[in-house]
C-alpha cells in the first residue's frame, strides 16, 4: 500500500513539473514573439541590405559589402561574439546585359528578356544566331537526334506544373532544364540554349540560376528567357517554323576569391559546447536585390540573437547565426562551415536551421533528420498552433545546413513557408525590397526563434 502512494506521489509530481514546465516554454515563446512583432529590427536590416547593397553575387563587391554589413548588424544585435570564417567562393560575372531577338524569315524582329545562367560561357561578341528546335522534355530532345538539333538553338520551353500546391515541388520537376539542359542539348550539336524561366508568373522578368555542365561535351552558352518570351517565341516558331533566334551574352567566370560566412553567436549557460545553428545564405543573384533569396533568411537569423538579448534570454545552449556565403553557385560556405566543424571535437552540434524559401508567413518546420528524432520536435505542436505553426510533415531543411548531415549526423529543419508567390520573384530582377512584408519576415524570425529555445533548454 505505502509503496502503491510513493508511486502516486511521485507520479503527480512529474505530470506537475510537466505541466509547470510547458506553462513556462508557452510564456517565453509569447515572449519572443511579442518582442520581434513589436520591436523587431529584422526589416530595417533587410532594407539597407537590399536598397543600399542590391545583389551579391559572390566575388562580387556587393558580397564583400555584405559581410562586413552582417557583421555590423550581429555586433548590433548583441551577440556575445562575431567572427568571419574564410571561404573560397567562385567569381563568375555577368558582363554586359544579355540580349536576345527573335528574327522571323521576313526580316522582321523582337527583342525578349533574357539573362546569362549563372556559370554560362558566352556568345562571341557578335553573338549566336541559329535556327530554334523547341521542346519540352529531354524525350523530345533524344527522340529529334543530332540530325534536326546539330547547329541549331535548342529552347527548352518546359513550364511550371501548376497542379502542384507546394511550388518547391515544381521547382524540384522544372529544374533539370536548366541545370542540364545546355550539355543535353550539346550532346546533338545545338550551338546555344534557352530555358523558359522558372515560374507561375506571366512576365518579362528571366529567372536566372545555376546550370552545370558535363565536362565531357562542348560548353555552349545558355540563358533563361521570360515566360511572356517563351511564349511569344513559342508562338512564333508555330507560324513560322524557320524563325531564327540572335542571343548576345559577355558572361565570363574568374579566379577564385576569398570571402566570408559570417558568424555570431549567444553562448550557452550550461551547455556551451552544444551548438544550436540557424541561418541562411548572404550572396544572391545579381539581377534583382536578393531581399526574398535569401536577405530576408540572414536578418531573421540576426532578428533572433537581438531577441534573445533584448529579453535576457540566455539559453542553456549556444545559439548560432551564420549567413553563409556562395549557396546560389557553389554551396563553399555551407561545405567550409561543415568541415570546420568538423574538425572541432570540442562542438556537438545538436541542431542546425535554415529559412531559404522567402519572407512569406511560417505555418511549419520541414523535419530532415531520422524518424525516432521526430517526435522530439512534433512534442511543440500545441505551443505553435496560436501562431498558426501547424505543419510538422515535410521533409527539408536547407541547402546551406545539409553538408552538416552526413558528416556529422545533425538533425536538420527548414522554416516552411508559404511558397504561392516565392517563384514569382525567385533568381529574378523582381526579387526586391518592396515585395517583403514586414509582419510576415518576423512572423518567422518568430518561430524560428521559439524552437531554437525550446531546443535548447529541452535538448533532443
Amino acid at each position: 500500500m505505502k509503496r502503491s502512494i510513493s508511486l502516486l506521489v511521485l507520479s503527480l509530481f512529474f505530470t506537475t513539473s510537466l505541466q509547470a514546465q510547458a506553462r513556462s516554454d508557452s510564456a517565453t515563446v509569447r515572449s519572443i514573439y511579442s518582442e520581434m512583432l513589436s520591436n523587431g529590427k529584422a526589416y530595417d536590416w533587410l532594407r539597407v541590405l537590399s536598397n543600399d547593397i542590391g545583389g551579391r553575387l559572390s566575388g562580387s563587391p556587393e558580397a564583400q559589402q555584405a559581410v562586413e554589413y552582417t557583421r555590423k548588424a550581429m555586433l548590433e544585435a548583441g551577440a556575445d561574439t562575431v567572427w568571419l570564417q574564410e571561404i573560397w567562393v567562385p567569381h563568375w560575372v555577368r558582363g554586359a546585359k544579355e540580349s536576345g531577338r527573335i528574327i522571323a524569315r521576313t526580316g522582321d524582329s523582337q527583342e525578349v528578356p533574357v539573362c546569362a545562367l549563372g556559370g554560362s560561357v558566352a556568345t562571341p561578341k557578335e553573338g549566336i544566331s541559329g535556327n530554334v528546335v523547341e521542346v519540352h522534355d529531354f524525350d523530345e530532345l533524344k527522340a529529334l537526334g543530332r540530325e534536326k538539333i546539330e547547329g541549331k538553338i535548342v529552347f527548352y520551353n518546359h513550364p511550371f506544373d501548376p497542379t502542384f500546391i507546394n511550388t518547391f515541388e515544381a521547382y524540384g520537376e522544372a529544374g533539370k532544364y536548366r541545370w542540364s539542359g545546355p550539355s543535353e542539348a550539346a550532346r546533338y550539336g545545338a550551338v546555344a540554349s534557352i530555358v523558359r524561366s522558372m515560374t507561375l508568373a506571366q512576365d518579362d522578368f528571366p529567372h536566372t540560376g545555376a546550370m552545370g555542365y558535363n565536362d565531357s561535351l562542348p560548353k555552349i552558352p545558355c540563358a533563361a528567357i521570360s515566360t511572356n518570351g517563351a511564349n511569344l517565341l513559342s508562338n512564333i516558331l508555330r507560324a513560322d517554323p524557320g524563325a531564327r533566334f540572335l542571343l548576345r551574352m559577355d558572361c565570363q567566370l574568374l579566379d577564385s576569391v576569398l570571402s566570408h560566412n559570417v558568424i555570431g553567436e549567444i553562448r550557452g549557460r550550461e551547455l556551451p559546447d552544444e551548438v544550436l545553428v540557424v541561418g541562411g545564405h548572404l550572396d544572391s543573384w545579381d539581377t534583382g536585390d536578393g531581399a526574398h533569396d535569401d536577405g530576408a533568411g540572414v536578418m531573421q537569423s540576426v532578428e533572433i540573437l537581438r531577441t534573445f538579448k533584448a529579453l535576457k534570454l540566455r539559453p542553456k545552449r549556444t545559439i548560432r547565426a551564420i549567413a553563409f556565403m556562395n549557396e546560389e553557385n557553389g554551396l563553399r560556405g555551407g561545405r567550409g562551415y561543415a568541415a570546420w566543424a568538423s574538425t572541432n571535437s570540442r562542438e556537438k552540434h545538436v541542431m542546425a536551421i535554415e529559412s531559404d524559401a522567402g519572407g512569406f508567413t511560417p505555418y511549419g518546420f520541414g523535419l530532415d533528420m531520422p524518424e525516432d528524432k521526430k517526435p522530439s520536435i512534433r512534442k511543440y505542436r500545441e505551443l505553435f498552433r496560436p501562431y498558426n505553426v501547424w505543419n510538422f510533415e515535410e521533409e527539408h531543411g536547407g541547402a546551406d545546413i545539409s553538408p552538416l548531415k552526413p558528416s556529422l549526423k545533425v538533425p536538420l529543419v527548414g522554416l516552411v513557408v508559404d511558397s504561392q508567390r516565392y517563384f514569382d520573384y525567385h533568381h529574378a530582377g523582381s526579387d526586391t525590397f518592396d515585395k517583403v512584408n514586414k509582419r510576415e519576415l518576423l512572423l518567422g524570425a518568430a518561430a524560428m526563434g521559439s524552437l531554437l529555445y525550446l531546443v535548447s533548454e529541452n535538448g533532443f
